[in-house]
């Protein structure tokens, strides 16, 4: 499967849309799993925290964005776009996908 934020593949022509996919997920922007009392005070430990769970629920919602494209029997997605946002009054961030699920030869 190619994953691709432009709307062409270079080498490759695309012979059919079959419609756009897109899926969301959501993260705690803080977790304090494993990490001790004082390292929660440590903007750099925090920081490193953050970063990992963002990209875990990254790699997971690209994830269903794959199945939502190999569902329609494509095998490409071209002009994806992530927005991550965080949710106001919590500790989540929501990380959505959208792009137009192709198939290229």
């Amino acid at each position: 499967m190619i994953l691709t934020t432009t709307n062409s593949i270079e080498g490759k022509t695309i012979t059919h849309y079959l419609g756009i996919v897109s899926d969301i997920t959501y993260t705690a922007t803080f977790s304090g799993a494993g990490m001790s009392f004082k390292d929660m005070f440590s903007s750099k430990k925090y920081y490193a925290a953050y970063e990992k769970s963002l990209l875990e629920a990254k790699e997971a919602v690209f994830q269903k964005l794959r199945t939502h494209a190999e569902n329609l029997k494509a095998n490409a997605i071209v002009g994806i776009k992530v927005d991550v946002e965080a949710i106001s009054g919590s500790m989540t961030s929501m990380i959505s996908v959208v792009g137009t699920a192709v198939i290229v030869v």
